[in-house]
């Protein structure tokens, strides 16, 4: 997560989002695929705020790394293959759509699942 701009200024309000997937030891993880930073009304980003803050386990400059556990339901015009993304593929205009606050990070989509929306 990262400071927005203007009136989000004070907030986090720009986020890095991924797919689910598995790190080298083969345990679940979340790899990035893309970054949003609309879509979200005053409270919501508050209240994610707050979890960014709570959930804080690295700081890169302005750049707060979090613990998985937010499931972000992620609106986007187009997909492609990237080989400048870890992920290997890359969202045209994302945006957040809803976030699934009933939802264990563990049951977001996987990285394969969102490589199947390729064209």
């Amino acid at each position: 997560a990262q400071r927005g701009h203007g009136k989000r200024s004070s907030y986090y309000s720009d986020y890095t989002f991924g797919a689910l997937s598995t790190n080298e030891e083969g345990e679940p993880w979340v790899v990035p695929i893309g970054k949003a930073y609309s879509g979200m009304d005053d409270e919501e980003m508050k209240r994610i705020d707050k979890y960014v803050k709570e959930h804080t386990v690295d700081r890169f400059g302005p750049v707060r790394a979090v613990t998985p556990g937010l499931v972000f339901e992620v609106a986007f015009e187009g997909i492609q293959i990237s080989k400048r993304h870890k992920s290997g593929i890359a969202l045209r205009f994302p945006r957040i759509h809803r976030i699934r606050w009933d939802k264990p990070w563990l049951e977001a989509d996987t990285l394969e699942a969102v490589k199947a929306l390729l064209p």
